[in-house]
């Protein structure tokens, strides 16, 4: 199964300390070895970020910072994993090196499963079919 994780945080939060990237670079390591991680990386601050909004059948683009956002996505995971509870588990790890790493620093980590098209027909067939107006 395929999840994206994604840490969740104030921003500006600064970079974090040195510890923390050391600690992030040993796990990374780890997820490689294991062949678990299909890609990582920290997002950019939304200072330096765009965003393209379709509303009203109009396409805006918006130049950050995005001074309403009261969390942001700092960072992202990929993993291929056996369950969601391993993800959990590998979520709960992640947030623990932010704790013993990163005094005072708070956020979340979201799990979320990556879906292909054979996941949605499945998935739809759970859900409660919307009815047009």
């Amino acid at each position: 199964m395929r999840f994206m994780m994604m840490v969740k945080h104030a921003e500006p939060s600064g970079p974090p300390p040195k510890e923390m990237m050391d600690a992030m670079a040993k796990l990374t390591e780890e997820a490689v070895k294991a062949g678990t991680i299909r890609g990582s990386g920290g997002l950019a601050p939304t200072a330096q970020s765009t965003r393209v909004r379709l509303s009203n059948g109009q396409i805006k683009v918006i130049d950050g910072p995005f001074t309403e956002a009261k969390e942001v996505i700092g960072g992202y995971a990929e993993f291929e994993l056996k369950s969601k509870e391993e993800a959990i588990e590998s979520a709960v790890h992640f947030m623990e090196l932010h704790k013993k790493h990163w005094p005072g620093w708070e956020g979340e980590t979201e799990i979320r499963q990556i879906f292909g098209p054979e996941d949605f027909a499945q998935h739809g067939k759970d859900q409660p079919q919307k009815r047009a107006s």
